[in-house]
């Protein structure tokens, strides 16, 4: 019997049509554009606004455009899996919502919360059940409406992040493609410095967490900045080391776009050439578990089967790992689906 892989079939994603710039923060905080680029690369962001808004209303159009692309049945779908962590609520899991709203009937889904990191933590669990012959459709959804949990007075935190999403199918194949290895650690000593202090068992809302703020994130951000370059570059690094690849035999580096320094940090580590990483943090800032599926949705035309990508990521936690993929099909025949 032949072995199965894993593979990524196809990819959409979807983010909200209103856009916050660097220069309307400025009037917000005391910040400036000058600022914020210099500091983390980003230029704008996308916000998701209207009344009763969630995750599920980006991740939803996502995983429909995804289901269009790839001409999948949504009853054909065995399993969704979402990572975020922003919920639309704390249950049902928002990928009940989300099967709910893009009609999958025949599959069942939760929610994984492993921070930035959650879509990589996401991808290798469907793998796990592709590969063991158990499932031949699994859509993993990275998605975060970051707007809902940033404080719009703290500058060092609401010039970071955006809101949107990205979905992919996973399908078994006998080929030599889809995902070859996959590396991903924790840290939870890490928690001190990046984390949300009130909304969970340990500290329930209340009149006094709301009054005090505690609902937004909180980042310490020269512990998270050195972790994240330390430990982002090396899983990266270490996955080419293990395979044999060569800085000119990888087609592409797929980073967690959460800032541009540690970005570049990653690629040097790597020893290649930035033109084979995959950027695009200065349109939508930090989408936490969105970022990887976007950043891919948006560079699809240029992926050919074969590619040899890495994806790194890091997150609160601390959580982190890379995973080695060889890509499945050709990007341009259907990136304008």
């Amino acid at each position: 019997m032949s072995n199965i892989n894993a593979a990524i079939t196809g990819i959409a994603s979807f983010v909200p049509e209103d856009i916050l710039t660097n220069a309307e923060l400025s009037t917000m905080v005391d910040t400036s554009d000058e600022w914020i680029i210099s500091r983390t690369g980003i230029k704008k962001r996308h916000i998701l606004k209207g009344e009763g808004k969630g995750t599920s209303d980006m991740a939803s159009p996502a995983v429909k455009r995804l289901l269009e692309k790839t001409n999948t049945k949504a009853e054909e779908v065995d399993l969704l899996i979402c990572a975020t962590v922003t919920p639309d609520m704390q249950f049902p899991a928002t990928a009940n919502i989300i099967s709910d709203n893009v009609g999958l009937k025949n599959a069942f889904s939760y929610d994984l919360n492993a921070a930035c990191s959650g879509f990589l933590y996401a991808v290798q669990t469907g793998r796990a059940f592709v590969e063991s012959g158990l499932y031949k459709k699994v859509i993993i959804v990275g998605a975060d409406k970051m707007s809902s949990i940033v404080d719009y007075t703290d500058r060092t935190t609401c010039v970071i992040f955006g809101d949107g999403a990205g979905a992919v199918m996973l399908e078994p194949t006998t080929e030599d493609v889809g995902i070859v290895d996959a590396q991903l650690n924790t840290d939870g000593s890490g928690k001190v410095h990046l984390h949300q202090k009130a909304g969970g068992s340990v500290k329930p809302a209340s009149l006094e967490t709301v009054e005090a703020r505690e609902h937004y994130i909180y980042q310490e951000g020269q512990p998270v900045f050195k972790f994240a370059v330390s430990k982002m570059a090396d899983a990266a690094a270490d996955m080419m080391t293990k395979h044999k690849i060569a800085p000119d035999d990888l087609a592409w580096l797929v980073p967690h776009q959460a800032n541009l320094r540690i970005i570049d940090a990653t690629a040097r580590r790597m020893k290649i050439d930035p033109k084979q990483v995959m950027i695009n943090i200065q349109e939508y800032g930090n989408t936490t578990n969105g970022t990887i599926p976007l950043c891919i949705s948006d560079y699809e035309k240029y992926l050919k089967k074969g590619d040899k990508i890495i994806l790194a990521a890091f997150g609160g936690g601390f959580t982190w790992g890379a995973i080695y993929i060889k890509w499945a099909y050709d990007g341009a025949a259907v990136a304008d689906r």
